[in-house]
């Protein structure tokens, strides 16, 4: 059984998303996914990101994230609602950790 886990986020592999943008996905136990998005200055997210019935939510650890016309600095928790979209930009570049429900167990 798994009790301890320490990662450093840093070695975790990225996956490249789109240009300028890239995920790490995390560990976690069971329904929860975990993330770490990093999105380089002057980098959008490559299409609209549509959410079903978990939605998604997530905190700036660094930089800032640009939500339509809303800037959100670090230490800023978002939450977006189930079926909700949205397309992240940033000109400075931003660091994001986001988690949400697996879809499969949220029915």
């Amino acid at each position: 059984m798994l009790s301890f886990l320490p990662v450093t986020v840093d070695e975790v592999p990225p996956v490249e998303i789109g240009p300028g943008c890239f995920r790490r996905d995390l560990p976690s136990i069971g329904a929860v996914r975990v993330w770490v998005v990093d999105i380089a200055p002057g980098a959008r997210w490559p299409q609209v990101d549509q959410h079903g019935v978990t939605g998604e939510e997530l905190i700036v650890l660094s930089g800032e994230l640009i939500e339509g016309e809303r800037r959100l600095g670090p230490g800023t928790y978002v939450l977006f609602g189930p079926r909700s979209e949205h397309r992240p930009r940033t000109e400075t570049g931003v660091r994001l950790f986001g988690f949400n429900l697996l879809e499969e167990d949220a029915r």
